[in-house]
């Protein structure tokens, strides 16, 4: 294993009280909640891209970061070392998974062939580290986004050698995710959107990006993969408007394909706020259409328009989410993915460490109180005694369709009907989640 990060000790947990900023406050991965551990209702991943790929570049200036494994020898010795990096920094954080692009972890080449070789190769390195280590691949998927070639799209370019290209890559990434025992398997339409509608038939790019999304079903269940395949919504960034707007948006896409029963939703915090949405509505919408799968735990800023994938770090916001999964009975094959990357001032090589305790210890934290929050019952309650009518008879005959619009507007006018006004309790519901998370 590499010695890139020798001067950090192995992250432990400590208790509320440690002063150690190279400790865990909140995360202790054996503690048992509602009859879990942490690590096992929690899952956390950290994310290859933006911890290992990338420099500290951005549109208007050069990388800020060291990155030594960056610079070493051709691209393939690069790959090696970054792996060599990647899990390094995993040991020693505790994460129990990560995940990847194809092209995080190995060079694309020049040539198509060389792609193949290189992912190929690489895979084997993952899985020799997996062996070596025992972390464990959350997702993998394709980058589809980044190379010029789909600038106008992957699935919904225009250019049908494009979507053969974009096909190409997901057919390798997702046997490389079976081969290194991936749970899940990710779709994010980056370039899925378009600039102008001037230039673009809506109707054929989502017809394209149907049939895609169904060889993508039929190769897995080709291969015996046993993960889920997760959607992940953006409304917009890189394009104008993306297909993938929001986790509704995607429901109704995949039931206009007939794939409604085969997909989840991987949801991002910076993208449910991007699309207009809180967290918390995106993660309720998900379980509610029956397509919650798993979560990118990040934060945008709110004075910003833009991605900025921060470190969660608001404890009542994670309160909020963590109670929709524990009330929904958790994770399936999800989990906590870090899709976070240091500010281009974080230089230092504990930084990256420091970031990922800091959202680790949110999390944490945040599922302790909605554990408090689901086991008083007060919500729940409050919310069963809301909508009490809807259990009684009438409400019955009117959801098992046993009574028609005469019959209700009957109904109603026989029992000379007069509902008064109902108070929603927001305040006092706030109160309470309140309560239990400063207590």
């Amino acid at each position: 294993m590499s010695n890139y990060f020798d001067a950090i000790p192995k992250i432990k947990y400590e208790g509320a009280d440690s002063t150690n900023p190279l400790a865990f406050k909140h995360y202790n991965p054996e503690e048992v909640i509602m009859g879990k551990t942490m690590e096992a209702h929690l899952r956390f991943a950290a994310c290859y891209w933006h911890n290992f790929c990338w420099d500290g570049a951005d549109v208007f200036g050069g990388g800020t970061f060291n990155r030594p494994w960056l610079t070493q020898g051709d691209a393939m010795t690069q790959a090696k070392a970054k792996a060599d990096a990647a899990f390094s920094f995993l040991e020693k954080l505790g994460a129990p998974y990560y995940c990847f692009h194809d092209v995080d972890v190995a060079p694309e080449g020049q040539f198509l062939k060389e792609y193949v070789h290189n992912f190929s190769t690489m895979t084997e390195v993952l899985a020799h580290k997996q062996e070596e280590t025992g972390m464990k691949l959350l997702w993998g998927t394709a980058n589809v986004f980044s190379h010029p070639r789909y600038m106008s799209g992957a699935a919904t370019n225009p250019d049908p050698a494009v979507f053969a290209r974009a096909a190409t890559q997901v057919f390798h990434a997702m046997n490389a995710t079976k081969q290194l025992g991936g749970e899940n398997y990710v779709l994010w339409g980056g370039r899925e959107g378009y600039e102008t509608l001037l230039n673009t038939d809506l109707k054929r790019e989502r017809q394209q990006l149907g049939r895609f999304m169904n060889m993508v079903v039929e190769h897995k269940h080709k291969i015996g993969f046993d993960g889920l395949l997760l959607i992940e919504p953006k409304p917009q960034e890189p394009t104008k408007h993306q297909y993938d707007y929001d986790t509704a948006t995607v429901h109704g896409f995949l039931s206009e394909f007939g794939l409604e029963k085969e997909f989840a939703v991987n949801i991002e915090a910076n993208h449910a706020t991007l699309s207009g949405h809180s967290f918390h509505h995106e993660i309720a919408t998900a379980f509610a259409l029956g397509i919650f799968g798993s979560i990118d735990a990040n934060r945008g800023d709110p004075q910003l328009g833009w991605d900025t994938d921060q470190f969660p770090n608001s404890v009542e916001e994670m309160t909020l989410i963590c109670y929709e999964i524990l009330k929904n009975g958790g994770y399936t094959s999800g989990g906590f993915n870090f899709d976070t990357k240091l500010r281009r001032q974080s230089t230092e090589p504990e930084d990256l460490f420091l970031g990922h305790i800091g959202g680790m210890d949110t999390c944490a934290l945040g599922l302790k109180k909605a554990a408090a929050l689901l086991e008083s019952e007060a919500l729940g309650n409050a919310v069963e005694k809301r909508y009490a009518g809807w259990s009684e008879d009438f409400g019955q005959q009117v959801l098992n369709g046993k009574m028609s619009l005469e019959d209700v507007a009957k109904f109603a006018s026989d029992n000379a009907l007069d509902p008064k006004p109902v108070s929603g309790k927001q305040e006092g519901l706030e109160n309470i989640v309140n309560q239990v998370i400063y207590k």
